[in-house]
């Protein structure tokens, strides 16, 4: 059988799913400029093949990554991959890092892919907040692939295009087996269910600089139309400029790994920063220096470090002057952005603040997987048994909230204030855990 044989029938026995894990495994992944390479997550990277173009580099030092190597060497100039593969629809993960000291915006590029452009004018530097040598990832998710073959080029518009990896893979609906445990449908007009939800009742500045003040009243969150509606509005209110809602779930609905999904509509508009997240329902766990219970157990300070120590998991967030754009991140002791070190994901998802989609996270002892609809886009697996980098072993809660400007909501400009009322909807919230079988009793 020739190598080629074999390659396209390895292609399609990975196609033919058995199981919806299976099916979420790489169809094909590629480390770009480098040597085969098996990845924290499972995923096996192919020593470089079907890519060519421009001239390999290496970095020596890659942050903000589990599988670093994967980003330390990459290719540099007019870049094409082509693969064979069979005809359908995939979602495709980039992975970049940025070599060179440089400002964003001087390295500007546009990814092609079966001649539609994906990505255009993408800056690594911006991308990845500024920081050089730093890993990022960019989901472009159901993309047709049709005769046979995947073909990609990467243009320049203004320094020459780099890449790292890549890797491809079929969307694949959510495994049947798991069990609704907790839910909120919105089915009851009027003020959320005070049985599964606290609102914050905070002044502006709280966290993150923050602009908004959070208000417990019906204008900023109420239940109607079989939705919520976290709205946000331009008004002065006890000393802020604008008002909205965070919703909590501590000590009303806590758990500890599943499955975790929100669908939801986002807001739009330079200023907004929504986000669907989670905090340990005992902040303090891993918690080193903090001596009684504060508003610092959110996001923490120098006289407490309950934050990051006992970790975050961001399920999704969304700033107004990135449209299209949607993260996933965690933060630990080990990796979080004072660091520059945190692990995250970005996923491109277009008719965001028009149309509903599925936020999801699946949390086990040893991973954390982030999906939106059924396409996965970030993964962070536990290496090791130090809580530095893996806190995720303790009860979380649910967040959901619309900031309004604040450290990464004014990132990318003053706050649009011709935008108001902006509202984040959500259809519902549900748990899963994972299904038990029953035994059989002995004869």
């Amino acid at each position: 059988m020739t190598t080629a044989r074999k390659g396209s029938l390895l292609l399609s026995l990975l196609l033919a799913c058995v199981s919806v894990a299976e099916c979420r495994e790489a169809v094909w992944a590629v480390n770009v400029g480098g040597p085969a390479y098996l990845a924290s997550d499972g995923t096996l990277y192919r020593a470089e093949e079907h890519v060519s173009g421009g001239h390999t580099g290496q970095i020596e030092t890659v942050l903000g990554a589990s599988d670093a190597t994967l980003y330390q060497t990459y290719r540099q100039g007019n870049i094409r991959i082509d693969a064979p593969l069979p005809s359908g629809r995939y979602d495709l993960t980039f992975l970049f890092a940025e070599p060179e000291d440089m400002t964003p915006g001087e390295r500007q590029f546009d990814v092609f892919v079966e001649g539609q452009k994906v990505l255009e004018n993408a800056d690594v530097m911006l991308m990845r907040d500024g920081k050089v040598r730093s890993a990022l990832t960019v989901t472009v998710p159901d993309l047709m692939v049709s005769d046979d073959g995947l073909n990609i080029h990467l243009e320049t518009a203004g320094l020459q295009p780099i890449l790292s990896g890549l890797v491809v893979r079929k969307a694949a609906p959510v495994n049947a087996s798991w069990n609704l445990v907790w839910s909120d449908e919105f089915d009851q007009a009027g003020a959320p269910d005070t049985k599964r939800w606290t609102l914050e009742n905070w002044p502006a500045g709280v966290v993150n600089t923050e602009d908004q003040a959070y208000t417990q009243r019906l204008k900023n969150a109420r239940v109607e139309n079989g939705t919520l509606i976290i709205e946000a509005h331009q008004e002065n209110y006890q000393g802020a400029d604008y008002t909205s809602a965070r919703l909590q779930s501590a000590g009303k609905g806590d758990f500890l790994y599943g499955r975790f999904e929100v669908r939801a509509r986002l807001p739009a508009g330079i200023g907004t920063w929504a986000a669907i997240w989670m905090l340990p329902s005992d902040p303090y766990t891993y918690a080193t220096n903090c001596s009684a219970e504060e508003i610092a157990i959110t996001h923490g300070n120098s006289e407490c470090n309950a934050w990051p120590n006992s970790g975050e998991i961001d399920i999704m967030e969304f700033v107004g002057y990135q449209q299209g754009n949607i993260h996933a991140t965690v933060h630990t002791s080990a990796y979080y952005f004072s660091l520059w070190n945190q692990r995250k994901g970005r996923i491109l998802i277009d008719q965001l603040h028009e149309e509903f989609h599925v936020y999801a996270l699946e949390w086990s002892p040893e991973r954390i997987d982030v999906f939106v609809d059924d396409s996965l886009y970030f993964t962070y697996t536990r290496q090791d048994s130090d809580w530095r980098t893996w806190p995720f072993d303790k009860p979380f809660h649910f967040i959901l909230n619309l900031a309004i400007g604040g450290s990464w909501g004014r990132a990318g400009g003053p706050i649009d204030d011709s935008m108001f009322p902006q509202q984040m909807v959500v259809d519902y919230v549900r748990v899963y855990q994972p299904a038990v079988k029953s035994r059989r009793a002995r004869p």
